[in-house]
């Protein structure tokens, strides 16, 4: 198939004064290759390549976790280009457990696991690869070894987990995975969307030695980025699992800055959302706190309008949610794990209804929706 014309992955110098261009041609060369799930996607992608050779300074280890929901979309190709780009690449579709604990060392490679549904895609498979989930755990941050019984004297021993990892498969990973993860969720090409093919013997060469300039570019500021400490649009786990890419895209300078924040916000509030119970319970905080704002932030708001207003909303999931729609006892079970409960309230005009007070959900609103977080559309993604 011939591809889209574009710039040919590889040239250039690669000093330290060029790494936003270095990390231009890094997405250019992967983008030759692939119709990714947005810009964001693409960005997120080319920053985790360039991280991946700047492990030894970071405190965590970002996976990249590439899945669709059917085969032909991508993600081996995706996991090709990246095998070809990324620090000392380790890659395996069925290795044991023990093999992989022991191709961790203390230069930490970069592991890349193709059809990890074949792990994790169903209970039984998941319950047999129990321990290989916990090592990809543990590795999302430094100095979390495994102990085991090993040698011939059985001593415990220490073996180390920290490393990057790419993991692709069809259908959702393990939540634990996913939520230490840059999540890339592919799909096929549609018709009349053209990538350029991959051929192993003649495509490798120009991308080992954009991996060759990575590598120098990395060696000249390590020292520079074990220091770093960037600013976050993000918190918690997600701020720890993009901090690299944030701080690669600093080093590199340019627009990466303000690209690699851009596409760590869209990403991460469009995978909080992915938590069907655990986004709903965040969502319906933001809804009430819409509700209340619509009817000019009163003290307290019967329980019969509160679900009126937000079943109102066409946007939202109320309307639907169970049987007829969002009910009060749905809405307390929604609440519960925020302490929150209706209560008898007597309302300005003299009436008593079971309802809501306004300032038991400030709190809750500080904690877990500071700010009113703007939708995003599903990315619309394409693999090659």
């Amino acid at each position: 198939m011939d591809g889209p014309t574009g710039p040919v992955p590889g040239t250039g110098e690669g000093t330290e004064g060029d790494a936003a261009e270095l990390l231009d041609e890094l997405r250019s060369a992967i983008a030759r290759y692939m119709i990714l799930p947005g810009r964001e996607a693409l960005d997120a992608v080319t920053l985790w390549v360039a991280a991946t050779h700047l492990q030894p300074v970071f405190q965590h280890a970002p996976r990249l976790a590439v899945v669709g929901p059917a085969k032909r979309c991508g993600k081996s190709r995706l996991l090709d280009v990246v095998t070809e780009t990324v620090h000392k690449p380790v890659i395996t579709v069925n290795a044991s457990t023990a093999a992989i604990f022991r191709s961790v060392t203390e230069e930490p490679p970069t592991l890349l696991v193709d059809e990890a549904d074949t792990l994790f895609g169903n209970p039984k498979m998941a319950e047999k690869n129990e321990e290989l989930r916990g090592l990809l755990n543990a590795g999302h941050q430094r100095n979390r070894p495994a102990l085991r019984i090993s040698g011939p004297e059985h001593k415990p021993t220490e073996f180390p987990t920290f490393a990057m990892a790419a993991l692709a498969g069809i259908g959702e990973l393990p939540d634990t995975i996913m939520g230490r993860s840059i999540v890339i969720r592919m799909r096929r090409r549609a018709p009349g969307e053209k990538v350029a093919s991959f051929r192993a013997r003649r495509d490798t060469p120009a991308l080992h030695r954009l991996r060759d300039r990575l590598k120098a570019w990395a060696g000249q500021i390590a020292g520079q980025a074990v220091e770093m400490e960037p600013s976050m649009p993000v918190e918690d786990r997600a701020a720890d699992t993009w901090e690299p890419l944030v701080v690669v895209a600093e080093l590199a300078g340019g627009q990466w800055p303000a690209t690699a924040r851009s596409a760590c916000k869209i990403m991460s509030d469009y995978e909080a959302g992915q938590d069907e119970d655990g986004g709903l319970k965040i969502r319906i905080l933001a809804d009430i706190r819409s509700a209340f704002a619509s009817c000019g932030d009163p003290e307290a708001l019967s329980t019969n309008r509160l679900l009126s207003v937000l079943r109102e909303d066409p946007e939202a999931p109320w309307a639907e949610y169970g049987t007829n729609g969002l009910t009060p006892r749905g809405l307390q079970l929604l609440l519960k794990d925020y302490g929150i409960q209706s209560a008898n309230i007597r309302f300005p005009d003299g009436g008593q209804a079971k309802g809501f007070s306004r300032n038991r959900f400030l709190d809750a609103w500080a904690r877990y929706c500071p700010t009113t977080r703007v939708a995003t559309n599903t990315p619309a993604a394409s693999g090659g």
